[in-house]
């Protein structure tokens, strides 16, 4: 089980280093760490187009995980430069004892420093699929990420 999680995780790594992106709105590609109460997770985020953006997790602790959200980003009109709100919803793919898909929502808010490092808070609330749907409200954390290239900062359609 622990190659099958390595090889998924160097896979999703993979990708996130080698996906070609031309965004003009959130240009940087950022990749960091998740702190929160599903313990550690890899966190990413890839700009897909003007407001959108792919936002891959691999979650690393007692329980292996792999989710994949799209956010909508939009700043507060006349509010803090570097400060952005996203919601979104995407798939988790749970591997524990057995196989769990869920579709859950990403709430979250983050604050891009003028140096290369972005900080946030978010909720991932989801309902579980597979065995009976049943709603699950727990997943939140605290995020850092390095921004990679700077491009075009995030603005707000004012």
């Amino acid at each position: 089980m622990k190659t099958f999680k390595t090889s998924i995780a160097a896979l999703v790594i993979g990708f996130v280093f080698l996906f070609p992106s031309e965004s003009k709105a959130q240009s940087n590609w950022e990749i960091g760490a998740r702190f929160g109460d599903i313990a550690f997770a890899i966190d990413a985020t890839i700009p897909i187009a003007a407001k959108p953006r792919l936002h891959p997790t691999i979650y690393i602790s007692n329980r292996f995980g792999v989710g994949g959200y799209f956010d909508w980003m939009f700043a507060l009109s006349g509010g803090p430069k570097g400060l952005k709100f996203y919601p979104g919803f995407g798939p988790e793919f749970w591997f524990e004892n057995s196989f769990d898909f869920h579709i859950a929502g990403d709430f979250g808010m983050e604050y891009s420093f003028d140096f290369p490092l972005t900080v946030g808070i978010d909720w991932r609330p989801g309902f579980r699929v597979t065995e009976g749907f049943k709603f699950k409200s727990s997943n939140w954390g605290i995020t850092a990420r390095f921004r990679i290239g700077e491009g075009v900062k995030f603005q707000s359609a004012d």
